[in-house]
């Protein structure tokens, strides 16, 4: 492994892990921005694709109004690994535990739990690595009411 490749590596990992962060501040616009121009969302639950965002304007409309009912988000980033297509192409798994908690109309708490996994491909793009398209792929969900 060269140093370039580590540098992306590393780079890559700030990437997912910023994603989760702002995801957690509600910070729509800094998540956003590191998609590419056009880039693909694709959300899938029980293997299929419910539905798929393009481009960032649709992306950030949906990001932001799908946490407002949230008064806490938690994103916790596990293991990510990545394969290098070329210099400027890469594709990446990474996983996440996701904590959602609101209130709901009984006045009850409502945690979430969700366990997500990301297939990823990314683009360096004037230098900097961003998601090109993002599979998210909720493979598991518990709700806990009190």
């Amino acid at each position: 492994m060269n140093t370039q490749e580590i540098s992306d590596r590393i780079e890559l990992k700030q990437l997912v892990d910023l994603f989760s962060n702002y995801s957690d501040t509600k910070e729509n616009d800094k998540q956003v921005a590191l998609f590419t121009e056009n880039g693909v969302v694709n959300i899938i639950n029980d293997g299929k694709v419910s539905f798929t965002l393009n481009g960032r304007k649709e992306i950030f409309n949906a990001f932001s109004s799908s946490m407002d009912e949230y008064s806490s988000v938690f994103h916790m980033s596990g293991q990510q690994t990545v394969d290098f297509i070329d210099e400027t192409h890469a594709n990446g798994v990474a996983y996440n535990y996701v904590v959602l908690v609101k209130t709901n109309e009984e006045n009850k708490t409502v945690t979430t739990s969700e366990g997500v996994r990301y297939q990823d491909k990314y683009e360096k793009v004037n230098g900097k690595w961003l998601i090109s398209e993002r599979n998210s792929n909720f493979i598991w969900h518990t709700e806990d009411i009190k």
